[in-house]
């Protein structure tokens, strides 16, 4: 393996959507120890960082339009199974590897760096293994304990705010397990310039999700209310922020697109579709609303006055009793009626918005923790919380579904463990991701709905 140089620090991102991409590309320029630039949500290169960026092949692999959307650049990026990346990880020398994938991707990699690095200070060229970092691409309001727990045995994982750190270690130690890799830092995608006021026209920005809400009478509502709201304000611009077009995945499958469900609709001349980087939608906006998008956040951020829909409930499913306390919590009948929600500053600081200012120095912990393991003469082995021993009935099937054995080795078959793929192979690849896609997205909604005849 060819050693790191002092002059420029090498990261490398594994990623399995668009969204976690941005996530840890964005992380990996947040955390990189050294003088940097300010990266902001179109992803700035940092002085002497190369990033390296994979990602991982399966139903959420981005297209080369998301990630045109996404606007973070790299200096290589490629798609690779679990196992090609595994081999890359001994093939190439990294300073810092970061994890952006569901919590069962993490553990899988994990095993399998465990594996493939054990040993290094035998082996020719560098003798310490690169740190490596995970966390959550936004609000943590779901399976926490499983979650955290596929997540241990990284350096560092990362918390986006006071309060998850605090919930992160809670749960470390109450299983027993070393709670100190949490580390606090902030969403790393916050940025841009701060609200001044109302645009010409004033604009009302409605943030959708892929997933929530998950059928067709709730997401046929909260159109129907889009459009009232554009109807009852012809002097307003409200726009339909959507994160894909028909076909294509991020982070959750969306099974009924707005795109779809608005053709049998008649929307105004005031009312529009739009894609894009969400930081630019932000820039003319006057309120942003959504059920429980990170957007929210993000809108926070920039003191952009902020709405979390109460019209389908304050349920757990729907993710806005996170917003519990926030402020933001309103209905479509309060918003036509032209109430504007303040957030409560106390929330909103233990959320990781930063919104004070001081979000540059959100990261120095990350930074300061890392330096300190990069200059360290030893880094022990990864030592994730499951193993065969504390979780049998579990952790093997885990593994499998990445082809890594109970031990971390890939199983016999894995694709691509021996060799790179030639062009038949590569283009075979893409025709059977295409139509796993299509059943994904297509056919299989379909027979759920028959079945529910």
């Amino acid at each position: 393996m060819p050693p790191s140089t002092t002059k420029s620090l090498r990261i490398a991102v594994l990623a399995d959507s668009d969204t976690r991409w941005k996530w840890g590309a964005l992380t990996a320029d947040r955390i990189a120890p050294g003088p940097s630039m300010e990266a902001g949500p179109r992803g700035e290169a940092q002085v002497g960082l190369a990033l390296d960026g994979y990602l991982l092949r399966g139903r959420a692999t981005p297209t080369a339009r998301q990630l045109e959307e996404v606007g973070v650049r790299a200096d290589s990026l490629r798609e690779v199974t679990a196992v090609e990346f595994l081999r890359a990880m001994v093939e190439t020398s990294y300073d810092i590897v970061v994890l952006a994938l569901v919590g069962g991707g993490v553990q899988a990699m994990l095993h399998g760096l465990a594996r493939v690095w054990d040993g290094l200070d035998k082996r020719p060229g560098p003798k310490k293994r690169p740190v490596v970092v995970t966390g959550y691409v936004g609000v943590v309001y779901e399976k926490l304990a499983d979650g955290l727990l596929l997540r241990h045995g990284a350096d560092l994982v990362l918390a986006n705010s006071r309060q998850d750190a605090e919930r992160f270690r809670a749960v470390y130690e109450g299983v027993g397990a070393d709670a100190s890799s949490v580390t606090e830092v902030a969403l790393p995608f916050l940025g841009g310039a701060a609200y001044e006021g109302e645009h010409d026209p004033y604009t009302v920005v409605f943030a959708v999700q892929p997933s929530v809400p998950d059928n067709r009478r709730d997401r046929v509502y909260l159109l129907d209310r889009l459009i009232r709201h554009a109807r009852l304000h012809p002097e307003r611009e409200v726009l339909l922020k959507l994160r894909s077009r028909p076909g294509e995945h991020t982070t959750h499958i969306e099974e009924l697109p707005y795109q779809k469900l608005i053709q049998r609709l008649d929307p105004p001349a005031n009312f529009r579709l739009v894609y894009g980087n969400m930081g630019e939608v932000l820039d003319r906006t006057d309120l942003l609303v959504t059920i429980s998008s990170t957007a929210a956040l993000e809108s926070l951020h920039r003191r952009i006055p902020t709405a979390v829909l109460t019209d389908l409930g304050i349920r757990e499913v729907l993710g806005n009793h996170h917003f519990v306390g926030s402020g933001c919590l309103a209905s479509w009948d309060q918003l036509d009626a032209g109430h504007r929600p303040g957030p409560d500053e106390e929330w909103v600081a233990r959320q990781g918005v930063v919104a004070d200012g001081t979000y540059a120095d959100a990261f120095d912990a990350a930074r300061e923790r890392i330096a300190k393991l990069l200059a360290s003469p030893e880094r022990p082995p990864l030592t994730p919380y499951y193993t065969p021993v504390t979780a049998p009935g579990y952790l093997p099937g885990i593994l499998a579904r990445h082809h890594l054995g109970p031990d971390g080795t890939p199983l016999p078959g894995a694709p691509a463990h021996d060799k790179e793929p030639g062009p038949v192979r590569q283009i075979v690849r893409r025709a059977a991701r295409g139509a796993y896609r299509h059943g994904v997205q297509r056919v299989a909604p379909v027979i759920r709905r028959m079945g529910e005849l």
